[in-house]
């Protein structure tokens, strides 16, 4: 997280203070990984980062802040998929790749931020605007990418002009995110990872071009 730091009055944090607000949000997200957000509370916070709730009130309003912060930086983060579909071409074998990364990269960025996000989407689930407008944009960034594609291909034909590019595209994106989120939930019912990736790719791959792949 770079760029000026400011504590929560207005003053110019050091290096000193700016290492120590990075260390309160390193301990935050790795407390995320392991606790419930409701019973994170800022003395284990601070407590973890080896300084004191007085410290932590310095840099932050209270946890929600924090984590919104952390949050924020992931959904910066997260906006670079598009470079997983922007200028792709989904025709022949290149598009069968394009789904396989897509679905690789997808997964990957959410098993890598699996804590904050299980955060954003309980805020988001519960009408919380900033946890809402968060989420959007990490998968805004694939949803619009995924739209001109499939205007591309309606463009030359090769996709029907009844589909809607930007619903389609929004279905897909839906269907990753609700699949990526629940990873874990597949081993359940016998899933191996190994075969949840060329299937979603399928799916992608159908949506997108209409048609079977080309392996």
């Amino acid at each position: 997280m770079t760029g000026q730091v400011r504590t929560v009055d207005g003053r110019v944090a050091g290096r000193r203070g700016q290492a120590t607000r990075q260390k309160l949000l390193d301990c935050l997200s790795e407390m995320l990984s392991s606790s419930p957000y409701r019973d994170v509370k800022v003395i284990d916070v601070a407590r973890k980062a080896g300084t004191s709730p007085a410290t932590f009130y310095q840099y932050f309003p209270d946890v929600e802040g924090a984590v919104l912060e952390i949050a924020e930086h992931m959904a910066t983060e997260g906006a670079q998929l598009t470079s997983l579909v922007e200028g792709r071409t989904w025709v022949g074998k290149s598009g069968w790749s394009a789904a396989e990364e897509l679905v690789d990269g997808f997964l990957e960025f959410w098993r890598r931020n699996d804590a904050i996000l299980r955060v954003v989407d309980l805020g988001a689930a519960e009408g919380d605007k900033r946890f809402y407008k968060i989420r959007m944009k990490i998968l805004n960034s694939v949803t619009n990418s995924l739209t001109e594609s499939v205007k591309e291909l309606q463009a030359k034909g090769k996709v029907d002009k009844d589909v809607s590019p930007a619903a389609m595209a929004g279905s897909l994106v839906a269907m990753l995110a609700a699949v990526a989120s629940h990873q874990k939930g597949f081993q359940t019912w016998g899933v191996k990872q190994a075969e949840l990736k060329p299937n979603l790719a399928l799916l992608v791959h159908l949506g997108i071009t209409g048609k079977k792949p080309t392996r």
